[in-house]
Parts: structure tokens; C-alpha cells; sequence
């Protein structure tokens, strides 16, 4: 019987990622799944707020440290100047849930090249492994994320190629997919983090810009889904997935019909 999707294209592609998403968002509901998830919440957590803290850095402020709560929850603490624009507190505002998007984006994009496949799962890992000696500054944080950082390295030096693309991709569908579990709180205009009652990301940028916050969350939400949508499409192009065509000897002609 023939197979519906051919090894090695684009749909069969699709098809892993898609069920390997499914798997981890349906985790939550099997017995033991929320222990098996937990380290995927901690690191699209982490994402996120190393978007606000990496933000304020490129904004010209103090990333002071990173929290990271038992619940998943996180908290980027940052010292600002007084005579902060408006502007640059929105931009910071906006680069916690942007951050996961983009760093996922990237790694789709890092997939489609061979070359890249090992070293860009070790530099995330030392990009872990960095941030949690200069801001992680919490139990759970200083526990999980360098056990994170040791299987990125362990995929990138033991696994397959096959395996290893595969990781790529998935983690950054994963980080993209945070911005699902987040979506209450992108539409939210205050909550409750740590204990404290504060402005949810969209609140802050509201209240720097003016719009309301659901209309910073749609564009949030928008933003992120191009940026993945465009890397996968270029990741997983059936044009790219094809094995290179061997070339000819350089004393055969060959004449080949164009592409319909």
C-alpha cells in the first residue's frame, strides 16, 4: 500500500511537528503530564523574560535579575532611568511575549541549514547556561534550566542529524505555541505575578501608548504568527527538503526540460 505522505517531504515534516505540539500540549491531561511539561513551561518562560531583560539592555537599561516561579510564572526585574520615553517602556513591554516568537523563528530558519543544526543547540545551551549565572535568580530557575541547557548539548553531540533538525524545529514551534498559553494574559490588563498585582505586558504598553491593550495583544499575536509562519515556510519548502541533484561530469552536456 502506498504511503499518503512521501518520506522525507514537506507534509511528512509538518505532520512530526504538528503531532509532537499536540503531544506536549496535551500532556497537561495524562497522568504524570504535568511533570513531563514542566520543563517546557519553564523555558518558553524563559523566553519570555529574557525578552523583557535582553529588551532593556538594547534600550540602554539594567537587566537586573530573572525570577522564575514553581507555578511557571516569571518576573524580569529591570532598573530604568527616570526620564524613561514612552516608547522605549513599551518596547520592553513588548519584548517579553515577542521574544519567544523570535527566538523560534530563528531556529526554524537555523533548521533549513545543515551547518548550523549542531552549533546553534550548543549556543542556545550557553545562552542558558550564561543566563543563569548572571540573572536567574530563583530555585526553580537555578534547578530546571541548566538540566535544559545539558540535553540541548547532549541532542547536539550524541543525536542524529534527523533528530537534531527535528529539535530545532521543534523548540521553536514551542516557543511560538507559548504565546497560546499566554493569550488570557496578553488580553488581560493587570494580573497576578509573585504575589503582586501588577500590569500585564499589553497593560504597560497601553499605558505608554494609549491604545487599549487588546489591540497590542492582536498585534502582538500577529507579529508572531508571521515571523513563524514565513520560517517554516522557508524551513520545510519542499524545493529545500529535496536531496541535492549529482552534477554531471564536466565533459557530459546535459539538456534538461524547465520546471511546469
Amino acid at each position: 500500500m502506498r504511503s499518503i505522505v512521501e518520506p522525507g517531504s514537506q507534509g511528512e515534516q509538518v505532520g512530526r511537528l504538528l503531532l509532537a505540539v499536540i503531544v506536549v500540549l496535551a500532556l497537561p491531561a495524562l497522568p504524570f503530564g504535568n511533570y513531563l511539561i514542566y520543563p517546557f513551561m519553564i523555558l518558553t518562560t524563559w523566553f519570555h523574560e529574557m525578552g523583557h531583560g535582553m529588551s532593556a539592555e538594547l534600550m540602554g537599561q539594567d537587566f537586573q535579575r530573572l525570577l522564575i516561579y514553581r507555578n511557571g510564572s516569571g518576573l524580569a526585574e529591570n532598573l530604568v532611568s527616570s526620564d524613561i520615553s514612552r516608547l522605549t517602556q513599551a518596547a520592553i513591554a513588548a519584548g517579553g511575549p515577542l521574544a519567544p516568537s523570535f527566538v523560534g523563528a530563528g531556529l526554524i530558519l537555523a533548521s533549513a541549514h545543515k551547518k548550523l543544526w549542531r552549533p546553534t543547540l550548543v549556543a542556545m545551551a550557553v545562552a542558558i547556561f550564561a543566563s543563569v549565572i548572571i540573572y536567574v535568580r530563583s530555585n526553580v530557575g537555578v534547578a530546571v534550566l541548566p538540566l535544559v541547557g545539558a540535553l540541548l548539548v547532549l541532542i547536539a553531540w550524541r543525536a542524529q542529524d534527523g533528530f537534531v533538525r527535528f529539535s530545532l524545529q521543534f523548540l521553536g514551534v514551542l516557543g511560538a505555541m507559548s504565546m497560546l498559553r499566554d493569550f488570557n494574559y496578553l488580553f488581560t490588563e493587570e494580573a497576578v505575578i509573585g504575589g503582586q498585582r501588577i500590569l500585564s505586558d499589553t497593560g504597560q504598553i497601553e499605558a505608554a501608548l494609549l491604545l487599549p491593550h487588546w489591540f497590542w495583544a492582536a498585534a502582538i499575536i500577529v507579529t508572531s504568527a508571521l515571523m513563524v509562519g514565513f520560517s517554516l515556510k522557508y524551513a520545510l519548502s519542499d524545493r529545500r527538503l529535496r536531496p541535492p541533484r549529482p552534477k554531471p561530469p564536466k565533459n557530459v552536456l546535459q539538456f534538461r526540460r524547465p520546471d511546469r
